[in-house]
């Protein structure tokens, strides 16, 4: 039976433009989608946005154009960004579509008619911006602890939702379920928060319209968290397709950023406690970008615009870059000069001159065609050693959604096939006529090992990966296949011809200051 995969990046909120936190988070999910697609999975991956709520109200309005007008335009500045950075995503939800709001009015009738929400009023403090109730106690010297605003004294009548009912469970849960959140310094910081108590929490408003209504009484309108969270069910047809979601949930992992772990690791699965349906198995949170050492901001103008970094340096190279760089699940800082040192040294340096060196040297001493294997010695047998230890490290790294790791390991396979190049010196042999065979097996080995190298790349990089194997003539269907079984020694075939190497990553020139 072929093993189900289901993963999820947050939907997106629909008040800004897509900046490079969007796109850290997109990329990490369609890398890792890739590679379960490789290893046989039945793989879906889900994003979208976010559309509900008073900011895309209020923004709307100041704009003079209705909210749905407003997400229309926005939503395909992120649609239009995730195909330029080659996301393979299944599903693109959209929080105003009428299948999502089917389920958020299902999920709220069900949990109402089970005596989990009950009709109140709330008065404390909200904060706009981040859509968050907080209390006296949980603001920071009058502002909102999370984003350092000006929070409004709110008094209205709400629906509540019986959250402080589900304290002992959810901290249970998380005890008898150490990887649902992750990284591990995260579950701690959970565990903290709910010791200080749970308290039932409103989920419905009455003073802007731009939502779902509340079943029964479209005077209120659904709290967007409530609203939001219900997207990972109805994105795989949940009541509309139960084969579909049955087959799909529970998701695999949520990725998410860590400002939002709160709403996922707590409100999301009491909720779904309340709803009697299986929590996720794993909610993982990762850092924030910097850039430059100071933290993106409106007010500094210094958000990084994903488009613009594509449009200069490339789609790979940023992908590279953004899963590299930083230990998934910490903090990161974005800087030019560190991307382009990863470009340079790297993709230039290591993987693109490994190709172009290769494939040279075929293209030079045997006139283009893919020589035969003649006698296998030692040196190869510790390539393909290297090659399996490489295979099964991705597997524990990605599992662990390590990707810098991966890559890691990736580029140390590199270098040891740069390093078998340097020790059987090729243009040694070539000088030799009764060399000739070692030389077509050093090549070959070499060779088969640079599309090794573009089958485990892929899931990261997959456009330079697809253009490694056409070159090799290795044109495989990369939406079916194996990486066991295509990863063996021996995959590309004798014989036929390949053409002079073009430049995988152009070297980029670092301006002086």
């Amino acid at each position: 039976m072929t093993k189900k995969f289901y993963i999820t990046t947050p939907i997106y909120y629909v008040n800004d433009v897509p900046h490079i936190g969007h796109a850290y988070t997109t990329i990490a999910c369609d890398a890792l989608a890739r590679y379960k697609r490789m290893m046989g999975c039945n793989v879906f991956f889900l994003t979208g946005a976010d559309e509900h709520g008073q900011k895309v109200e209020n923004a709307a309005k100041a704009n003079g154009e209705a909210p749905i007008e407003l997400a229309d335009r926005v939503v395909k500045r992120y649609q239009q960004l995730w195909e330029k950075l080659n996301i393979s995503n299944n599903d693109f939800i959209r929080t105003s579509q009428d299948r999502h709001k089917q389920v958020v009015q299902d999920i709220f009738k069900k949990v109402l008619d089970a005596g989990d929400i009950y009709l109140g009023e709330y008065e404390d403090w909200y904060c706009t911006p981040c859509e968050t109730f907080w209390t006296e106690k949980q603001l920071a010297d009058g502002k909102c602890p999370d984003c350092n605003r000006d929070p409004h004294k709110l008094k209205e009548e709400s629906y509540f939702f019986r959250m402080s009912k589900y304290q002992d469970r959810l901290s249970q849960y998380i005890q008898d379920n150490p990887d649902f959140i992750a990284p591990a310094s995260r579950r701690n910081e959970i565990l903290s928060f709910i010791k200080e108590g749970l308290r039932d929490l409103s989920i419905s408003r009455t003073t802007f319209s731009w939502g779902v209504p509340v079943p029964g009484n479209d005077k209120h309108v659904v709290y967007v968290w409530f609203d939001a969270l219900l997207n990972y069910l109805s994105g795989i047809g949940y009541r509309a397709d139960d084969r579909m979601f049955n087959k799909y949930w529970p998701a695999d992992v949520h990725v998410i950023g860590k400002d939002i772990l709160r709403f996922h690791a707590v409100y999301w699965t009491t909720f779904l406690f309340a709803a009697g349906i299986e929590p996720p198995k794993r909610v993982f949170a990762h850092g924030w970008w910097t850039v430059e050492g100071k933290k993106m901001s409106k007010s500094l103008r210094n958000a990084v615009d994903p488009n613009m970094l594509v449009q200069t340096y490339g789609v790979d190279q940023i992908r590279y870059f953004l899963l590299r760089e930083v230990p998934f699940g910490l903090d990161g800082d974005f800087s030019k000069h560190a991307l382009i040192h990863r470009i340079n040294s790297d993709l230039a340096n290591d993987l693109g001159n490994l190709f172009s060196r290769v494939c040279s040297m075929v293209v030079k001493y045997f006139d283009r065609v893919i020589p035969k294997v003649s006698e296998i010695t030692q040196s190869e047998k510790a390539l393909i050693a290297k090659k399996e230890e490489v295979y099964l490290q991705l597997e524990i790294h990605m599992d662990a959604l390590a990707m810098n790791k991966a890559l890691i390991s990736i580029f140390e396979f590199i270098s040891a096939i740069n390093k078998y190049i340097d020790d059987m010196a090729p243009w040694s042999l070539a000088k030799e006529p009764k060399k000739a065979g070692r030389l077509g097996t050093v090549l070959y080995a070499a060779l088969d090992c640079i599309r090794v190298i573009a089958l485990f790349i892929y899931p990261f990089i997959p456009e330079s990966a697809v253009k490694i194997l056409e070159h090799l003539n290795s044109n495989y269907d990369m939406s079916d296949i194996n990486l066991k079984y295509s990863s063996n020694f021996g995959g590309i075939e004798s014989g036929t011809k390949i053409d002079k190497p073009e430049v995988l990553f152009p070297r980029i020139e670092q301006k002086r200051e």
